[in-house]
């Protein structure tokens, strides 16, 4: 298996020689498995602002694969190393980009940064106080702020400590990525499948958009405008409750206002713009490192023949995303049949008495499916849906193998 040498730069006005890195490159699996690719402690950073080419582990793992790079960095000072970063600086590069020195933005504001001031501080009047002085700091704005709830809001939905405490719930899978009322359900199945098999990439996502209004997964950039960053509406209803979460509105709505060259999603109610097409939603989950092995979407209906190959996807470990009309689902309302939902399958399609679906099942014969839709996964059909209407309000899926 290869080894690879990488690499990464800092920005600093520090001379390069008073500074030392810690450099961490891994991944985290569906299994909470942390795989560690490099390692290494209290380096010496070059005279250019690079750290040192260090050699990776071997690994099989393609090009494409992303990992986190963490780094740690550090001032001298009277001959003892202390640490400058309140925590470690993360970034997400795939192997490729690692390997082939792209492991940097070219937005030095992007890349681990350390400064010090020359400056001397000032009385802040001349009336004698020496011990009031004024230091001016200059720091980026917070990419996301609501209209309807400024910065400093005890309702802000995109405070700091706010989105921190739902990526911890996310962690844990206390909650899970949840469109509520909007027609965000495309990005939800996308970031519920990202979740479950790399939760490092979600979280770190989560985190750029966060920090700088973007983000990349592999080769899908996630860019939002102006409008989705500080969006209007209201985030709450008259009971207090959240329309959606400030870390959903931040992944799943940047998510689908990166892809709209007609329609700003800026506004929490709006339907429309968030819309998401199948071959839209092939595309997300294929540029950040899904394969896509099947795929049997159809302005038609499902067979029994469709089903029961789908089922047999599931029992491989693949991810099957599926359109189907919400009808048909507990928490929806009435018995639409239009195309307009995508769900994530968490289990095989089976009868009531647990046997699976094959093509002698009656098509009156009661069914169940575990499925994820709406920031839950759980059996979420209807009591009464048989086979026959399980097919009439499902329209085939995407299935795709999980990301390594």
């Amino acid at each position: 298996m290869p080894k690879y040498n990488i690499y990464t730069k800092i920005e600093s006005n520090v001379p390069p020689f008073d500074l030392f890195y810690d450099l961490n490159v891994y991944k985290v699996g569906a299994n909470n498995k942390k795989h560690m690719l490099l390692s290494v402690a209290q380096q010496p950073v070059t005279p250019n602002y690079q750290t040192q080419p260090h050699e990776t582990n071997e690994t099989d793992d393609d090009l494409s694969v992303i990992y986190i790079m963490e780094m740690n960095l550090y001032r001298q000072h009277g001959g003892k190393l202390v640490s400058v970063l309140a925590s470690p600086a993360k970034k997400m590069y795939t192997l490729g980009e690692m390997a082939s020195g792209q492991a940097y933005s070219k937005n030095k504001l992007e890349n681990v940064c350390y400064f010090e001031t020359k400056a001397q501080t000032k009385p802040l009047n001349d009336n004698g106080d020496d011990n009031i002085h004024s230091v001016q700091i200059t720091c980026l704005e917070r990419a996301f702020i609501a209209k309807e709830y400024p910065i400093g809001s005890a309702d802000d939905p995109f405070d700091k400590k706010r989105i921190e405490q739902q990526i911890v719930s996310r962690m844990s899978h206390s909650s899970y990525p949840n469109q509520a009322g909007t027609s965000l359900c495309g990005p939800a199945s996308f970031f519920y499948c990202l979740l479950m098999d790399r939760p490092d990439i979600y979280k770190q996502a989560a985190i750029d958009l966060w920090l700088y209004g973007k983000t990349k997964i592999g080769t899908l950039d996630i860019s939002p405008g102006d409008g989705c960053r500080h969006p209007k509406g209201a985030f709450y209803d008259g009971y207090g409750r959240e329309a959606i979460s400030g870390l959903d509105w931040i992944t799943l709505a940047s998510l689908r206002d990166s892809e709209n060259s007609l329609m700003s999603y800026d506004e929490v109610d709006d339907q429309v713009a968030g819309i998401t097409m199948w071959g839209k939603l092939s595309e997300w989950f294929e540029k950040a490192g899904y394969e896509k092995i099947f795929d049997n979407i159809s302005l038609s209906h499902a067979s029994v023949s469709d089903i029961i190959r789908l089922n047999g996807y599931i029992s491989n470990g693949c991810k099957v995303v599926s359109l189907i009309s919400a009808g048909m689902l507990s928490d929806f309302p009435g018995n639409s049949s239009l195309k307009n939902h995508w769900i994530v399958w968490d289990s095989q399609v089976k009868c009531n008495d647990g046997l699976l679906i094959s093509a002698s099942t009656s098509a009156l014969d009661k069914v169940d499916l575990t499925l994820f839709s709406w920031g839950k996964v759980k059996s979420q059909l209807k009591n009464d849906v048989s086979l026959d209407v399980f097919m009439k309000h499902t329209f085939g899926g995407l299935v795709f193998r999980p990301i390594k």
